[in-house]
């Protein structure tokens, strides 16, 4: 084995930062191999949206080279945005007369499902390339920089470099850090209208073309257009004991609904279609954080992406984008590094300084709910701050625009 020879490189996670870091090394040459709990692409629903800001996940997109991809399954989601009291006072009303030309380089359309994000980005990574049905139970140092994985089916595999984009409850995680995600005291409970301009005319009123957000009295309602759809999230406040229900039973339909308007009680008519007569059953999502900044020693052969290495709040909408460029950061570093270990640090350093100017902490989520949406500082809380680049000082950089795959340089074990 010669200290030059390509190195195994194994991404424990085929979640969207792990599907970038993947289909960026490919782009480059460097192999790469992905395995997987699940047994295929699409056995598993991947419900909810992601939002891909122009300079977050827009940007890994285009150093992924699925450009054109992206505007082809992006869902239309204007940029409205709208605040209103509990009383159903509107404060503010960003709602644009004319909806928006997309601009191919910066405003292309950012909401995507997530099992089409999903689907399009496993579709472009090279055959063989996935270990389908494979869940990590152990990941064991070999003392020279190497792992080896042990996987539920009883297979094992040896890595040079093991990326752990295995999510919020990361099974790659302890090999760099004791740290584990903490309960923020809020839980979404969240339900679907579909059609809204034919079958829901009243929330489509009230969302517009992008987003609604009602806050007060320790809960909130925040609606979200998608296509022609309307995701809504009806947030609470709740102990820790009762994070999964957010206090909410887990009953059936009928019973989650009456209870959930008992609990808005409070709220305007106009608000509490929100509630009403959505589309299927209602969905508990628990929110839970990871303490930031989130750092962690270097560590020989391993490293964490997106929510594995800074899971953070959901109300910023952000978190999915920082993870693709997460993955796509990482694998410039090992594009342009002629050794592993250079390659990793240097993309950890850049990440944490990303990630400390668009610092996310944990209180963000009871903070909004502590303040009604009157006070407009609360949108200071949804959104993202602008993206530099994270690899800096003569390492990598992303690309201002999307280019083709750049030289590879002879990377090696560090």
């Amino acid at each position: 084995m010669t200290s030059r020879r390509t190195p195994r490189i194994a991404v424990v996670g085929a979640g969207p930062a792990g599907l970038v870091c993947a289909r960026v090394l490919q782009r480059h040459g460097i192999e790469v191999t992905v395995h997987e709990v699940d047994t295929a692409t699409g056995v598993r629903e991947r419900a909810g949206i992601v939002d891909l800001h122009a300079d977050l996940g827009q940007r890994a997109l285009r150093e992924a080279g699925l450009t054109a991809e992206l505007h082809a399954a992006a869902h239309p989601s204007g940029p409205g945005r709208r605040v209103l009291t509990p009383q159903g006072e509107l404060v503010v009303d960003d709602e644009p007369d004319e909806p928006d030309e997309p601009d191919e380089g910066v405003g292309a359309p950012s909401v995507f499902g997530r099992g089409r994000l999903h689907a399009m980005l496993a579709a472009s990574l090279e055959p063989g390339t996935f270990r389908w049905g494979r869940r990590l139970l152990s990941a064991t140092p070999q003392g020279d920089g190497t792992h080896r994985l042990a996987f539920d089916d009883g297979s094992e595999a040896r890595a040079d470099l093991v990326i752990g984009a295995d999510g919020a409850w990361s099974a790659v995680r302890p090999l760099v850090s004791a740290t584990s995600p903490a309960y923020t005291g809020v839980t979404f409970v969240e339900a679907w209208f579909r059609h809204v301009d034919r079958d829901h005319p009243a929330v489509a009123g009230l969302v517009g073309s992008g987003q609604m957000i009602a806050t007060g009295d320790g809960k909130g309602l925040i609606g979200r257009r998608v296509g022609e759809h309307v995701r809504a999230r009806i947030v609470l406040s709740a102990e820790p004991g009762l994070r999964r229900t957010g206090g909410i039973p887990l009953g059936g339909t009928a019973a989650v609904r009456a209870e959930l308007l008992e609990r808005f009680a409070g709220y305007h008519e106009r608000l509490r279609v929100l509630i009403r007569d959505n589309d299927g059953p209602y969905v508990h999502r628990p929110v839970h954080v990871l303490p930031q900044p989130h750092t962690w020693p270097h560590t020989p052969g391993v490293t964490l992406l997106g929510d594995a290495a800074h899971l953070g709040s959901p109300f910023r909408g952000d978190g999915t984008g920082h993870a693709m460029l997460d993955g796509a950061e990482l694998a410039l570093c090992l594009a342009y590094h002629d050794d592993l270990g250079r390659a990793v640090a240097a993309y950890e350093t850049g990440m944490w300084a990303r990630r400390a100017r668009n610092r996310d902490d944990g209180a963000t989520p009871a903070r909004i709910l502590r303040r009604t949406s009157r006070d407009r500082s609360v949108l200071t809380d949804f959104g993202t701050a602008g993206y530099e680049p994270g690899c800096r000082g003569g390492d990598v950089h992303l690309s201002a625009a999307a280019g083709a795959p750049r030289p590879t340089a002879g990377l090696r074990r560090g």
